[in-house]
């Protein structure tokens, strides 16, 4: 006899396959949700990540600021160090060069001048005084510029307006202080030596003033050569008279 089945089988076909839908589906929630998960972690920790190095490198930009300040503040100190240590130098490159600007003032002034008044500043010097005339003021300009202690004398001021009738000219001129070390420098830098230099200018003054050798015309004959005579004594001691000369060829008789 044949078998029939009166149970309602697609229902319970259609529950079941609807029951498989509903895991599978809660097992997708599932991975969607650890996947999401995942995801948030993963991100979350590149954020921490990133903040911990931005707070790393703000805390190295900190430090490298204050080492910045730092290294500023010392090189405020290291230029004041190098210019008390200028300073300082000067003072000991100067020390001795009061002592030599006198002597050096004593050994340059001429005869016929006389200086009334000395000024300095800084390391120019002002000198006024008496001349005699301008060449002794010129004279004078030339022994400060080969002193070696004084260089570049510009003359300021030259009237004739003294009281006194033997120093007439009042002058006033301006010089420069250095050392010969400082003034062999200048010179070996412009390629001429310090005394070169200073007697350049009465070398040339002194060429220019020295006349130049008269020329004798080839035309002219020169005179013979005038054999002396002796002087005849007359008797009783007395010298006679000498014979006339006798005229040069080409002469006037």
């Amino acid at each position: 006899m044949a078998r029939i089945n009166l149970l309602p089988w697609r229902a319970e076909r259609r529950k079941a396959r609807l029951q498989e839908f509903y895991t599978l589906l809660g097992f997708a929630a599932l991975v969607a949700a650890m996947i999401s998960v995942l995801i948030v972690f993963y991100y979350s920790g590149q954020v921490e990540g990133q903040n911990n190095r931005n707070t790393y490198l703000q805390n190295q930009i900190t430090e490298v600021d204050k080492q910045i300040a730092e290294i500023a503040e010392l090189d405020k100190k290291k230029a004041r160090l190098l210019k008390r240590k200028e300073v300082i130098e000067q003072l000991q490159s100067s020390r001795s060069q009061m002592v030599h600007l006198f002597d050096e003032l004593v050994r340059t002034i001429p005869d016929g001048l006389r200086l009334n008044t000395i000024q300095q500043n800084g390391d120019q010097l002002t000198l006024e005084g008496y001349a005699q005339s301008n060449a002794r003021v010129s004279t004078y300009m030339r022994n400060l510029q080969a002193s070696g202690w004084m260089t570049q004398p510009d003359l300021t001021v030259i009237e004739a307006k003294g009281t006194d009738k033997g120093l007439p000219y009042n002058f006033s001129l301006k010089v420069v202080l250095t050392t010969p070390d400082a003034a062999n420098a200048a010179a070996a830098a412009a390629g001429t030596t310090p005394d070169a230099a200073a007697a350049g200018a009465p070398a040339a003054s002194a060429s220019a003033a020295k006349p130049a050798p008269a020329t004798v015309p080839a035309s002219v004959p020169s005179a013979p050569a005038m054999t002396p005579t002796p002087t005849p004594t007359a008797p009783g001691g007395a010298a006679a008279k000498p014979a006339p000369a006798a005229p040069a060829p080409g002469g006037s008789p």
